[in-house]
């Protein structure tokens, strides 16, 4: 199983051989200016929320490659609009599908389309995958306490946690958060986009490595084998 970082909290997830894309957010983004967004394939495109640094290149990849898009009512609706194949989800759904089985959880965020309507609440996303693994995928959430439940259900290999602060959690959080999830492997994102939320790399590898966690911070278009 291989996990491809495209930047801020873009990634792509091989599962034998089917490919799924969250959140693609590469395009706009001055720090994915090698990744070739046309080159990229997708079979399933996971959608955590509304924003536009979460859903930029949703409709071109969604309609060239004819990938599924999985995102909340509204969201799929919104695509459904413009021809895109969806699944609509919302909070507590659970969705089997050929990687694995997608449970969608609840992210502590606001989540509104570029224009500002409505675009339901935000999702994180727990991917029991075909492979065995269990993929935690957080979205833009900050700590809460509903974190807690996904380790009453779930054992949690990696998770995919923001770490940028600001506008999601920050590092500190994201700790807690980890501990909460039940696993000591996290893969951070959704830092250093912009200015607002850079980060101090050593700095928070080192808070991590006191924390007894694993902390990899991706090169945007590495990938790795979990």
């Amino acid at each position: 199983m291989q996990l491809t970082y495209f930047g801020h909290a873009s990634f792509l997830l091989t599962v034998g051989n089917v490919r799924v894309l969250f959140d693609p957010f590469i395009s706009p983004n001055p720090l994915a200016k090698d990744i070739n967004v046309g080159a990229i394939e997708a079979d399933y495109i996971l959608v955590s929320h509304g924003h536009g640094d979460h859903i930029a290149d949703v409709e071109a990849i969604g309609k060239r490659t004819g990938a599924k898009v999985l995102a909340i009512a509204e969201i799929a609706g919104y695509f459904g609009a413009k021809g895109l194949d969806v699944i609509g989800t919302n909070l507590g759904g659970k969705v089997v599908l050929p990687f694995g089985t997608v449970h969608c959880v609840a992210a502590a965020h606001s989540s509104s389309f570029p224009d500002g309507s409505y675009a339901g609440v935000a999702m994180g996303f727990v991917i029991k995958t075909t492979e065995g693994q269990t993929i935690y995928f957080a979205g833009d959430t900050a700590l809460t306490y509903d974190l807690k439940l996904i380790k009453e259900r779930h054992k949690v290999d990696v998770a995919l946690l923001p770490i940028g602060d600001n506008y999601t959690m920050g590092i500190t959080d994201a700790l807690v958060a980890a501990d909460w999830v039940g696993t000591t492997e996290i893969i951070g994102m959704h830092y250093d986009t912009f200015p607002v939320i850079a980060i101090d790399h050593d700095a928070v590898l080192a808070e991590a490595k006191a924390a007894g966690k694993n902390l990899r911070l991706l090169r945007i278009g590495e990938s790795i084998t979990l």
